[in-house]
């Protein structure tokens, strides 16, 4: 028997809004973003094997931790000034004097670009790094990675190296970049958003290349010290 006289039809319900209808039909690029973020912290969690000592490789965690220090910031700047202290020569400064400008300019991007973004580090990161800063919680971009990028171009273009130790470096950079996944420290796009970013800098850094032509002060200061 038909239901219908048992009550007032009721009317059919108001059509959403416009921007409700695109939530429930989300465009082609969001699904495709959201599936890339879903592949990027599963490959960052199935690769952490060194993000505890209970890990599959927690046994290798010190030796990446070792790793890690390689690549912070504050041993290459003590660096870089102690031998722009003992240099006594106006080429040799020239090179540390742009390396120092290399390392500050990417400490200053670095920074800038985690606080804007400021994407949490994984969730199986033990926050154990060495000597961190308040901007160090964020993981996008990899500090170590684009400092790996930036440095291995630095020396690849401006020292004389024997092959092998030309590929010794640019190892150096693509262990460093994959040790802050194995250690838990970033997910996968941060590394590889960070060798992009290192190889860019290095290029602004040639492009404003400091020499005592286009910049005699911070020369002449430095060679009376």
């Amino acid at each position: 028997f038909p239901l219908a006289a048992a009550g007032p039809s009721q009317a059919p319900p108001p059509p959403l809004p416009e921007e409700d209808r695109m939530d429930l039909n989300p465009s082609f690029l969001g699904i495709a973003l959201r599936s890339l973020l879903a592949i990027d912290l599963w490959l960052s969690k199935k690769l952490g094997v060194c993000a505890g000592e209970s890990s599959s490789w927690g046994s290798v965690r010190p030796l990446m931790k070792l790793l890690e220090i390689s690549g912070h910031g504050i041993p290459w700047l003590l660096g870089t000034l102690y031998c722009l202290c003992r240099s006594d020569s106006w080429a040799g400064r020239e090179v540390l004097m742009n390396l120092l400008f290399a390392l500050l300019l990417d400490l200053l991007l670095v920074a800038l670009i985690k606080g804007l973004v400021r994407r949490r580090r994984p969730a199986h990161n033990q926050m154990d790094m060495f000597v961190t800063l308040s901007v160090d919680k964020y993981s996008f971009p990899s500090g170590h990675a684009t400092r790996a990028a930036l440095m291995s171009r630095f020396i690849l273009n401006h020292l004389v190296l024997a092959i092998p130790l030309r590929v010794l470096v640019v190892l150096w950079a693509f262990v460093l970049g994959l040790s802050r996944v194995m250690l838990g420290r970033h997910n996968v796009t941060d590394v590889v958003f960070g060798f992009f970013l290192g190889y860019m800098q290095y290029s602004i850094v040639d492009y404003c290349w400091l020499s005592p032509h286009n910049a005699p002060v911070l020369f002449l200061l430095w060679s009376q010290r």
